[in-house]
């Protein structure tokens, strides 16, 4: 399962990117949270899905499920949405391209509390890159 979460404070403003992926027991098989500079909600939210896939790619995964609390994203990959923003079209066509190198895979939206590690390694990455102190162990990535 892959679990990808993107953070912007402001509209474009400084941005985060997060994935968290684990195996079919529930356990962290990688996660990575790092800031990307400025962004927009949505361009961090396709960073940060492509950032999880990239991840997934190199590990040799075969099949996935992608869990994204981004409702745009998900209707934009499912094809129930158009890409209209001309910013998020390669960032889509990217994403596309590496979901189809896997054999098999499901992409879902869920609620942001279904999504924490991924938001809180996001939002620990983007309080880090703007000099906020986090709380003891929010920042730690696993493997």
């Amino acid at each position: 399962m892959l679990r990808s979460d993107g953070a912007a404070r402001g509209n474009p403003g400084p941005a985060a990117i997060a994935y968290v992926l684990l195996d079919e027991h529930g356990r962290e098989l990688a996660a990575e949270g790092r800031a990307i500079g400025r962004a927009t909600n949505n361009e961090a939210e396709y960073h940060a899905l492509i950032a999880g896939l990239e991840r997934a790619a190199a590990l040799g995964l075969r099949s996935l499920d992608v869990r994204l609390d981004s409702e745009l994203v998900v209707l934009q990959l499912t094809g129930r949405y158009r890409v209209r923003s001309a910013h998020l079209v390669p960032l889509h066509q990217r994403a596309r391209a590496l979901l189809a190198g896997f054999a098999a895979t499901t992409i879902r939206h869920v609620p942001r509390g279904r999504n924490a590690r991924a938001d809180q390694l996001a939002n620990t990455a983007l309080d880090a890159a703007q000099g906020r102190r986090a709380p003891p162990g929010a920042g730690q990535v696993g493997k």
